[in-house]
């Protein structure tokens, strides 16, 4: 019997899904269980605080976080098959 493989750590990846620009900060509060807008914001002001040195970080980041795997598509159902149109199941 086999098992299914379960990754024992979570992925900090950039979604497709959620982006403003490239997605790290979206990445990163979905990392962090937090809401992607209080990472822009603390990413805003840090910038702010920093006189924009930490605008260095968001390039860093786009380039070291790999996307996350685009969903996969939904199984073709046949138009000729008289259960179509219906929900599944």
């Amino acid at each position: 019997m086999t098992h299914p493989t379960v990754t024992p750590y979570k992925r900090l990846l950039r979604p497709l899904d959620d982006r403003i620009v490239a997605g790290v900060c979206s990445g990163v509060g979905r990392y962090l269980g937090v809401d992607p807008v209080l990472i822009r914001v603390g990413f805003a002001i840090l910038t702010v605080l920093t006189w924009g040195t930490a605008l260095l970080a968001y390039p860093v980041m786009w380039f070291l976080m790999p996307e996350a795997p685009p969903p996969p598509p939904p199984p073709w159902r046949d138009p000729t098959d008289p259960t179509w149109g219906q929900p599944p199941g």
